[in-house]
Formats: structure tokens, C-alpha cells, sequence
């Protein structure tokens, strides 16, 4: 099963990651799309979970260039996250 979880609420970047995690730790295919905004503190906790995200396979893709740049984001457009997201078997909005 592939699961999307699409963040585009600052504020909830923390609860989209752990989505992601939880997910990954249960055999699911995560992907992580954060649109709009640049990630809003990668403090070490967040860059951890980060990391153990990119050890487990999930995939993290941003329409933002400083998610790309400074944080290794995978850079999608909007129609590019748009084909993602119908070939997503569950989509999670944040």
C-alpha cells in the first residue's frame, strides 16, 4: 500500500512526519510531500526522524527550492505531486 501524506500546514509538519514513520515501521510505502512553505525548524529531533525516514525507504518531495537545496527534499511541481497523489492508494492531508 502506498500512502501520501501531504503537508501544507506549517504547523502540523511535526504530526506529518511522525505519520510517516508510523507508517514506515508498519511496512507501508510512505511519501512525504511538503508544499508551499520551507520547512519551518529542522531542530535535531526533526532532522533525526528525517534521516530514519530516508533509512527506511520513505520518499520526500517539496515544490519549495529551499526544502530542495537545504533540507534534500526530491523536487516536484504541483502536477508532478497531482500524478503522485492518484497513484497514492491513501492521501493524509495536513
Amino acid at each position: 500500500m502506498v500512502v501520501a501524506v501531504v503537508i501544507k500546514d506549517k504547523e502540523r509538519q511535526y504530526e506529518g512526519l511522525r505519520i510517516c514513520i508510523a507508517g514506515l515501521l508498519d511496512g507501508l510505502d510512505m511519501m512525504m510531500f511538503v508544499l508551499e512553505h520551507e520547512i519551518d525548524s529542522m531542530d535535531e529531533a526533526y532532522t533525526d526522524n528525517i534521516d530514519f525516514m530516508d533509512e527506511m525507504g520513505g520518499k520526500r518531495f517539496s515544490n519549495n527550492s529551499a526544502n530542495v537545496e537545504k533540507h534534500g527534499f526530491i523536487h516536484a511541481t504541483l502536477k508532478e505531486t497531482a500524478s503522485m497523489l492518484r497513484d497514492a492508494d491513501l492521501v493524509i492531508p495536513f
